[in-house]
Formats: structure tokens, sequence, C-alpha cells
């Protein structure tokens, strides 16, 4: 296993045991940068209005589409460490 995904599934581990819990966008750009960098590009049907919660997720990872699997466990590990 290389070093950055052992790194990327501490961070995952260590996500759940924040000592605060981060604002919504950090929630989201959280979100975002896991489904990127396991799932890739969304390809996902955009929720509709009455999913207000769906459709932030949606916006969220499709604001980081084109962003390879590497650099966003990269980036993901980064902002994890700076939340702890």
């Amino acid at each position: 296993m290389s070093d950055l995904k052992a790194a990327f599934e501490k961070a995952v581990a260590d996500s759940r045991n924040l000592s605060q819990r981060p604002d919504n966008g950090t929630l989201l750009k959280i979100y975002a940068l896991y489904k990127q960098a396991t799932v890739g590009d969304n390809t996902e049907k955009k929720p509709g209005f009455a999913d207000p919660v769906g459709r932030a997720k949606w916006e969220a990872w499709s604001a980081v589409k084109g962003t390879g699997n590497d650099a966003a466990m990269q980036q993901y590990v980064e902002l994890i460490g700076s939340l702890e």
C-alpha cells in the first residue's frame, strides 16, 4: 500500500474523532474530497430543490471535478490534519 493511501485511510479514521465538529462548508469540502478520491468525478444526477442537503453535497463534489484521485487524497489528508 502506498504511503498516500495509508495516510488517506488514517485521515478518514481521524475524521470520525475530531475534537470539534467542523462548520458546514468544511464538512462539504471533506465530503467532496472523499468522494473524488474514492469514486472520481461526479456523474450522479443533480438532486432537485426538495433535497437541499443532497444538492449541496452534489455541488461540492462537482466543484472538485477533474481533480485526480491522488491529489484529492492529498488534499483530504491536509484538510483533516489542519482540523485536529
